[in-house]
C-alpha cells in the first residue's frame, strides 16, 4: 500500500465513527470520495480532501479528539502534496 491509500483508510475509519456528528462525518466521507476519484489528478484530489477536512475541523460541534485526528490527517495530506510538487 502506498501512503495515500493508508491515509484514505484512516479517513474512512474516521467517517464511520458514530461519536462524530453526522454533518462532520458527511464532510469526511466527501474527502474520502475525492481521494478515491480515479478521474482526478492526484494534486486535485489532495487539495479537495484538505479543503473538506479543514472545513470539518472548523465546525464548532466537533469533538476535540476528532479535530486533532483531522489535523494530523491534513498534515499527512499536505506532506504528500508537497512531494507532488
Amino acid at each position: 500500500m502506498d501512503k495515500l491509500e493508508d491515509i484514505t483508510e484512516f479517513i474512512e475509519e474516521l467517517s464511520e465513527d458514530r461519536r462524530v456528528p453526522r454533518n462532520i462525518r458527511a464532510l469526511i466521507q466527501e474527502a474520502v470520495d475525492a481521494l478515491n476519484d480515479k478521474k482526478q489528478d492526484t494534486t486535485v484530489k489532495l487539495s479537495t480532501a484538505i479543503s473538506l477536512l479543514d472545513e470539518a475541523s472548523n465546525d464548532p460541534n466537533i469533538p476535540s479528539h476528532t479535530r486533532t485526528q483531522i489535523w494530523n490527517l491534513v498534515g499527512m495530506l499536505e506532506s504528500l502534496q508537497a512531494e507532488q510538487d
